[in-house]
């Protein structure tokens, strides 16, 4: 049948990933294996979630579901140079994938026909 669903769930606040994932997880589920295309683009604070175990476990079992996940690379070299948590490029689990900017990732994504649901 193909993808017929396009989504990009936009996350830039870490409270709101259980909410995302949650959603994801729903949208799968209702939707089935491999009928929508997910895209999941994380920036600003968000991306400290990267470093959480057991909200990395949720996003590896939907990654292998087809969800993508996306975080910002501008986002992790701010927060590198703040306080917070360090997380760089290589230190990402191999199913997150590095896209320069976050919000040209958004603007493109819709403009190439995903729906925008934040989360």
């Amino acid at each position: 049948m193909g993808k017929q669903l396009k989504v990009l769930f936009h996350v830039n606040e870490v409270e709101k990933w259980d909410t995302a994932l949650g959603n994801i997880t729903n949208l799968i589920k209702d939707v089935g294996r491999g009928e929508a295309e997910i895209k999941v683009v994380a920036n600003g604070p968000s991306v400290a979630a990267f470093s959480d175990s057991s909200r990395l476990e949720v996003m590896s079992a939907l990654a292998a579901e087809g969800a993508v996940f996306l975080a910002c690379r501008n986002s992790l070299k701010k927060m590198c140079s703040g306080v917070d948590v360090c997380l760089t490029e290589e230190s990402l689990p191999p199913f997150i994938k590095v896209v320069p900017a976050g919000i040209t990732e958004i603007v493109r994504s819709q403009s190439e026909g995903f729906a925008y649901v934040k989360p």
